[in-house]
């Protein structure tokens, strides 16, 4: 599949790292603005299975 985005990317190889750069820090950027804020109320982060009674003794 990289290959495959390398092949097709135009420019030499400096441009076409560069415009890899920007397309991997633009999938980033969506992935932060969009999708974990969607996804974060279904997972169960608030779920913890620690009870405060049971452990050792200060």
């Amino acid at each position: 599949m990289y290959g495959w985005i390398w092949r097709h990317l135009p420019g030499n190889a400096l441009v076409r790292a560069l415009i890899s750069l920007v397309l991997v820090l633009a999938v980033v950027f969506v992935l932060f603005q969009y999708v974990f804020p969607w996804a974060e109320p279904l997972l169960p982060f608030g779920d913890v299975t620690v009870d405060e009674g049971s452990g050792a003794t200060p």
